[in-house]
């Protein structure tokens, strides 16, 4: 990618952000209220291993009322990002959201729609609503920041979405799709002496409304740093606009949103995983950030017919499908990757 593309890529897609072609986007707001970032709740989950634990689709084709009613209406509202390069952005050229997370809403789409009588099209029965990570919960009809819950308006959110205790008491979730980690994207003259976040010692690192990031960042205990000064953005876009402007010194989030963002600007890095006995010029990821698929509480048919899409992808021919994706989009950023496992137990 050439610096001219790297640096018109930002631009272009704020620029088209409310454009639609067989989309219905949701305006994103460029200055939002800055509530203070989440604070940390108490997991009642056993391990690791339960959270990760959905609901098993079973044998043959699952349906429900969730699933009679997409059918018969024909469409399937699913909220997803378009300014996280790589994972979920518009293509200015074509005027499409596109990237790894939208395979997947591609596949849940086609698996749905492609026996009925009219077939099946993108733009005709997935609707598009791009949301920030502070609409995720809420759209699914889980609480909002100030604790009240209005009826979903989305049947699915598929957008670097983590799968945690907290949110399981919210929403339900699909098995995971993929596995990220937390890590940090520097401005470009910090990242050869960076020996982790005991380096952004009172130093403005930025983070979207609604994101865990925000939290691990300065928890100690898991190797964040107290010290740091927390900026909030309303997506990952204003955060890298932030860095671009000297308004912030580093932006974290998980890797494979950091990897679009370094893509689009040739001042910023995000240091590799330490190796050996390395120290500086990389880093540690923060957290590991399983991703899921959100569903309205309630809707385990939906969430059953997701994992019976998502074994088609992971499991079918030694995950094909799944790896087509992932080294269309992530391969060339991140390196070789394998599919996660898929766990049931709900």
């Amino acid at each position: 990618m050439n610096t001219r593309w790297k640096l018109s890529v930002v631009a272009s897609v704020v620029a088209v952000l409310l454009a639609g072609c067989g989309y219905d986007d949701t305006p994103v707001p460029e200055k939002p209220d800055e509530p203070p970032p989440p604070s940390a709740a108490e997991s009642e989950c056993d391990t690791v291993e339960s959270t990760l634990e959905s609901y098993d689709p079973g044998i043959g084709v699952p349906t429900g009322p969730t699933i009679e009613r997409i059918l018969r209406d024909h469409k399937l509202v699913v909220g997803v990002s378009a300014d996280t390069y790589l994972m979920g952005s518009r293509n200015p050229e074509t005027n499409r959201i596109e990237g790894f997370d939208i395979e997947f809403v591609r596949a849940i789409g086609e698996a749905l729609f492609e026996d009925t009588e009219d077939g099946f099209e993108v733009g005709r029965d997935i609707q598009f609503r791009v949301i920030t990570a502070g609409d995720r919960i809420p759209l699914l009809g889980g609480p909002d920041a100030e604790g009240e819950k209005h009826p979903a308006e989305l049947d699915l959110v598929v957008r670097n979405f983590t799968i945690n205790c907290q949110r399981w008491e919210q929403i339900d979730f699909s098995a995971e799709y993929y596995h990220a980690t937390q890590k940090v994207l520097l401005r470009a003259e910090l990242e050869e002496t960076y020996n982790g976040t005991q380096s952004l010692s009172d130093k403005k690192v930025c983070a979207p409304i609604g994101s865990t990031s925000l939290v691990n960042i300065t928890d100690p205990k898991l190797g964040g740093n107290p010290d740091i000064e927390v900026v909030q953005a309303t997506n990952h876009t204003g955060c890298l606009i932030k860095l671009q402007q000297g308004e912030v010194d580093a932006i974290t989030g998980d890797d494979t949103v950091l990897a679009g963002l370094a893509a689009q600007d040739p001042y910023a890095e995000v240091p590799p995983t330490c190796e050996g006995d390395q120290v500086e010029g990389c880093q540690v990821p923060i957290t590991d950030e399983p991703y899921g698929i959100g569903v309205p509480k309630g809707q385990e048919d939906l969430v059953r017919f997701v994992n019976y899409v998502l074994e088609q992808m992971i499991i079918e021919d030694g995950g094909a499908e799944w790896r087509r994706a992932y080294n269309r989009w992530l391969a060339d950023p991140l390196g070789p990757g394998d599919p996660p496992e898929l766990r049931y137990g709900r």
